[in-house]
């Protein structure tokens, strides 16, 4: 696929992105997979695909032990998951793109300046979100609506650090720095999945 590569109007494309794709982001598409399985009826949940990718990918790597460990903890499947390398085809066929840390938001911005439009770290995203009141969502249509909704309303919920909206980086770290990362990431992941599925 080309650069010129644009969402499909039949499926609702979540992009999630962090560093090297074995911790942060293929927990945050896990759990977001988990979520499009359990919340959305079967017909829409066909119709919205999740997939990660790493700015700086070991391709093909399992996912790290740590990461694993609480991806099952927490109900997903961690083992079929191999690292990939983040795409510019990535970026413009997707709907949503949810990023670890302002850093890859800027990483991704430089790639596809357009995709900012549709950009948030997922910590952003939540915090947004959590101002908003829920709306339902029965069709893709409704899920490009919920982003727009969000991103609509980025200057309405200012924050005093803005470090607050990244997600620490646990690779080659202690595991309570694993732990840290998914205090993080966990329940912005939960209200990120309940703005947009219900």
């Amino acid at each position: 696929m080309g650069a010129d590569v644009t969402p499909n109007p039949d499926t609702f494309t979540i992009l999630v992105v962090c560093t090297g794709n074995v911790c942060r982001s293929p927990l945050a598409h896990q759990l977001l997979q988990t979520a499009v399985a359990t919340r959305l009826s079967p017909e829409l949940a066909s119709a919205v695909v999740v997939h990660s990718a790493g700015t700086e990918a070991p391709v093909g790597a399992a996912m790290s032990a740590p990461a694993a460990v609480i991806s099952a903890r927490l109900g997903s499947d961690p083992t079929t998951h191999s690292a990939r390398q983040l795409t510019v085809s990535d970026i413009h066929s997707a709907d949503l793109v949810l990023v670890a840390s302002r850093r890859h938001r800027s990483e991704v911005a430089q790639l596809v300046p357009r995709a900012t439009r549709t950009m948030f770290t997922i910590r952003e995203f939540a915090r947004i979100a959590a101002t908003l009141e829920s709306a339902p969502v029965a069709s893709v249509s409704d899920l490009r609506d919920t982003v727009a909704r969000v991103a609509a309303h980025r200057g309405y919920a200012p924050v005093d650090d803005p470090a607050v909206d990244d997600i620490v980086d646990p690779i080659g770290r202690s595991e309570r720095t694993y732990e840290r990362m998914a205090s993080e990431l966990v329940p912005a992941i939960a209200t990120v999945s309940a703005t947009l599925f219900g």
